[in-house]
């Protein structure tokens, strides 16, 4: 039914957190979207912004550039609230995911 995809996560850069190399312990993969199947998209990207707590936690993402426009972004953002990180991380991360349909 969903078609095989594989996505591919690259830290883009570090921004404002207490440690340049910020320590991911979980990575949630998103989803690629059942809307990009259905309208024959094959590859994409987005870069985004998340919020990290003092415990380590996702408190936000924001969408900083997608392409196609808001094709997977809702994809990334349910992912990446998802991430944990090592507590004492507090700040903000920048990340690029970029979506392939391998099907």
């Amino acid at each position: 039914m969903f078609a095989r995809s594989a996505v591919a996560l690259a830290l883009v850069a570090a921004a404002s957190l207490a440690h340049a190399d910020a320590k991911v312990l979980k990575k949630v993969a998103p989803e690629y979207p059942g809307e990009a199947i259905k309208k024959n998209i094959t590859a994409g990207s987005v870069r985004a912004k998340m919020t990290i707590a003092g415990d380590g936690k996702v408190s936000g993402v924001e969408v900083v550039e997608a392409e196609p426009k808001r094709v997977f972004d809702r994809a990334v953002k349910a992912a990446l609230m998802e991430w944990k990180f090592e507590p004492g991380e507090k700040g903000t991360h920048e990340v690029k995911l970029v979506f392939k349909n391998e099907d």
